[in-house]
């Protein structure tokens, strides 16, 4: 039963999970699909047949990776922002967001080399404009540094105030999405949005990472506990479900379930986020997730690409950026030289590509 004055009470991880990095593998590893088909045939130019339904699924992977990111910060820090250590691990925090920062800046060039000016380059890394595929790479790094603060305060406010904060942020976010923001478009893009930017607000995603954070709790608690992970399991499908079923309820009400389908599969309601997609996309996204743990280490044994694809999310991004965006748009000029299925088997072998080429610096890293 649960209670909600309860403060986060954690135990520590009994090894790394690989289910997680199996979620995080598999939100990729859609995102590698839907940006190679993108960035190559472009999706004006899919086939209905391919909009519904491999696009239309592969909208489940941007809400997936943001709670995974919140998922993984429970799991990993959570637990100790009360220790002496802490101050060490918050500022390992904000050297990653540097990091992320520094590759979204030099990916932001290899996304726009192939069709863009110098100038329009300039005016995008000056914060000026946003790019369109590495984006969410600028929203990691900003959330890096506010993360780590709030950190100490989550773990210890009761359960009712951190889904007070999750559903207050929620409301707070779609009010401001009314206001102009004075003219200034960027700000409001990087706040909560702006439909003629493709960029993510922080407040409009925080409470995809805060509800990270929650799911993460629970998944300290439960995983290595096969009764209790059940529980957790069915908890996150049944949420899921009832969210997709929404999306669907929408759909009939409005009239039409198809078009409802072919919306999300482009975007509509992406940037900023509407009910509709959003019920869709983190539905599913929780519905895969609770997956990913019912399976655990067996699954993510039999899932081997995927799961070391998430276990080093960065390293995958960066590589398959570079190879759709510098080696097969820019230097081999690929750019609507391939079919809508060449572009799919394109995505399965950057996957592919992606996780030998994450063991391969591994193994170079061990036999220096």
């Amino acid at each position: 039963m649960l209670n909600w004055k309860e403060v986060p009470q954690l135990p520590k991880a009994e090894g790394r999970i690989e289910a997680i990095d199996l979620a995080r593998g598999v939100a990729i590893g859609l995102m590698i699909v839907s940006h190679a088909v993108s960035g190559l045939v472009g999706i004006r130019n899919v086939p209905d047949w391919g909009m519904v339904p491999i696009h239309f699924l592969t909208k489940f992977s941007s809400s997936l990776f943001i709670l995974v990111f919140g998922i993984a910060l429970a799991v990993a820090f959570l637990s100790h922002t009360q220790s002496d250590d802490w101050p060490k691990r918050r500022l390992k925090l904000w050297v990653r967001a540097l990091e992320v920062w520094f590759w979204y800046k030099v990916l932001t060039v290899v996304e726009m080399l192939p069709f863009s000016s110098p100038g329009d380059i300039v005016n995008t890394l000056l914060y000026g404009r946003f790019a369109i595929w590495v984006e969410i790479l600028g929203f990691y790094a900003i959330a890096l540094l506010w993360v780590p603060l709030i950190l100490p305060l989550w773990a210890r406010t009761p359960l009712w105030g951190r889904v007070a904060t999750i559903v207050g942020l929620t409301v707070l976010s779609a009010w401001l999405q009314g206001l102009t923001f004075g003219g200034n478009d960027i700000l409001k893009a990087l706040l909560v949005d702006h439909e003629d930017h493709y960029a993510w607000g922080q407040l409009g995603r925080a409470p995809l990472v805060l509800s990270g954070l929650l799911i993460g709790e629970a998944i300290l608690r439960c995983y290595f506990d096969q009764v209790l992970r059940r529980r957790l399991v069915l908890v996150l499908v049944s949420i899921g479900t009832l969210m997709v079923v929404g999306f669907y309820g929408l759909a009939i009400i409005h009239g039409d379930v198809y078009s409802a389908m072919m919306a999300v599969a482009r975007n509509v309601g992406k940037h900023p986020p509407g009910l509709q997609f959003m019920l869709f996309s983190v539905g599913g996204a929780l519905i895969l997730l609770g997956l990913a743990l019912a399976g655990g280490s067996m699954a993510a044994k039999a899932l081997r690409p995927l799961t070391i694809v998430g276990s080093d999310a960065l390293k995958a991004f960066i590589f398959h950026i570079v190879m759709i965006f510098l080696v097969l748009r820019f230097l081999l000029e690929g750019q609507g030289a391939y079919t809508y299925p060449q572009a799919l088997g394109v995505g399965g072998l950057l996957i592919v590509g992606a996780a030998l080429w994450i063991w391969l610096t591994r193994w170079v890293a061990r036999h220096k």
